[in-house]
């Protein structure tokens, strides 16, 4: 098993396994910094209604995600548990994105609801699968900090991909319209490519389990109970919601507030993106040497403190712009690292308690609360921008105030929601000395189940006795 592991985590190995990165990043940043902006000014649907769409959407979304993740933990197939369904959420995320990336302007607000739930359904099959399968092929504290590091980095390859599309289409002489359609055809190239690489080139071991696995929802409320997940889901709840409070107007400020052209604030987001490939991997390995949560709260302090400096950037210099949000970018990379890392560690201390493989189901809470915070960070953004009187709309002229106010709302959220993540982390228990006791544990028991099917299988003899372990489920 060690030789297995040593192999499943080699460098080639990790980037392989995190290609599907790429197609989520890139669905993740276009459908939050694009795609809004696009079907208001260009689509010509009210901004009010773009986010309540997109509020509504996520609200329907949410139980499916749990649901999701429910199935997933409870599959087992001759293709495996989470490889399977990453090749179902592959085809059913490029049927959402050829509907909204490619929607005639005659549409109305139903059809902006129908399409964003089959890309978030597609979607949220894609990334449930990935996290929960990287839980198997990380088992140990730093292997995860190292593996969801890459993961990120990855995905930021994806998100970048995005941004320097209009970059590069503003210099031909391309219309913002096209640029919509030009990063659908992107997407569709790089979802299915992706995932084919990641389903031919990783192993998946699926963990035993006993004979009575079945589904008790007592079991997942109790999961939900333990303070441990409550912590982690609190966390991503609020460092999700704050930058995606930014993510939400990020154009109208750049543009409106500081003097960049749409190319060049797509500019500086490409920058921001690109510092978490560096960011991401650097904050992944500083937490083997400083625990997880503490590393989350250096990282919401360096965040909090750059983004400070943004109305200090000269109008429209995009040096000093590019300088900013490099090290702003490299701060926020760690959010989703440590987050992720650290529900891959309370998924072996349930696993322990439990009995039950709860991966999946644990990855689709947190994943909810990251729609919660979207959506709401979408709709209540673009309602106090519109009810403070910010026109988005192009050709608009706004006032001085209306500007000012754009500054503060962009600047508010970020430093309140994110700051209350990282209190959520004082306190928190589930360092490393405890994470590898936990394994240590799990380890003996799965080697024990391994030894039970090789005798019932007339493999081997019989299994040593071992002493029972209460199983508080």
């Amino acid at each position: 098993m060690t030789e297995a592991r040593a192999k499943q985590l080699s460098l080639i190995g990790i980037l392989a396994f995190s290609a599907t990165s790429l197609p989520i990043s890139a669905i993740n940043i276009s459908m939050s910094v694009y795609l809004p902006q696009h079907f208001a000014s260009h689509v010509g649907l009210d901004l009010a209604l773009v986010g309540l769409a997109f509020f509504i959407v996520r609200v329907i979304d949410i139980p499916v995600d749990g649901l999701l993740g429910l199935v997933m933990d409870k599959t087992n197939t001759r293709w495996g548990r989470y490889r399977l369904w990453t090749m179902i959420g592959c085809p059913f995320m490029m049927a959402g994105v050829a509907a909204m990336f490619f929607a005639p302007p005659s549409v109305g607000v139903a059809y902006l609801v129908v399409g964003l739930l089959i890309v978030y359904l597609g979607q949220s099959m894609l990334d449930l699968s990935h996290r929960a399968w990287a839980v198997t092929l990380a088992p140990t504290y730093d292997d995860r900090s190292r593996v969801f590091g890459a993961l990120t980095a990855v995905g930021l390859c994806g998100g970048a991909s995005v941004i320097l599309i209009p970059i590069i289409t503003e210099a031909m002489g391309v219309s913002e319209a096209a640029n919509v359609s030009i990063i659908g055809w992107w997407v569709l190239l790089l979802a299915p490519v992706s995932t084919a690489v990641l389903v031919l080139s990783t192993p998946e071991r699926i963990v035993p389990t006993p004979r009575d696995h079945g589904v008790r929802f007592a079991d997942y409320i109790s999961v939900l109970r333990r303070p441990t997940f409550l912590r982690i889901a609190s966390c991503d709840l609020a460092l999700t919601f704050g930058t995606g409070w930014t993510s939400a107007i990020y154009i109208f400020y750049f543009t409106d507030s500081r003097g960049f052209s749409t190319g060049e604030a797509s500019m500086l987001l490409v920058t921001y993106i690109l510092a978490g490939i560096i960011g991401a991997p650097f904050m992944g390995k500083f937490a083997t040497f400083v625990p997880k949560h503490t590393t989350t709260i250096i990282s919401v302090i360096g965040y909090g403190a750059c983004l400070l400096l943004l109305p200090l950037i000269p109008q429209g210099n995009v040096a000093v712009g590019v300088a900013a949000m490099f090290v702003i970018g490299s701060f926020a990379a760690g959010f989703n690292v440590l987050t992720k890392a650290m529900t891959a560690d309370a998924a072996d201390e349930i696993r322990l308690d439990q009995n039950r493989e709860r991966s999946a189901l644990l990855y689709a809470v947190t994943t909810m609360t990251n729609k919660v915070s979207s959506a709401i960070s979408v709709g209540v953004t673009f309602t106090v921008l519109a009810s403070l009187g910010y026109n988005p709309e192009d050709g608009a002229v706004n006032t001085p105030l209306a500007i000012d106010n754009l500054q503060l709302v962009y600047l508010a959220g970020p430093l309140v929601f994110c700051t209350l993540g990282a209190l959520t982390m004082i306190g928190y228990r589930l360092g490393p000395r405890q994470h590898a006791e936990i394994r240590r544990a799990l380890d003996a028991r799965d080697a024990q189940y391994a030894r039970e099917i090789a005798v019932e299988a007339g493999i081997e003899g019989p299994a040593p006795r071992m002493a029972p372990e209460r199983d508080p489920a």
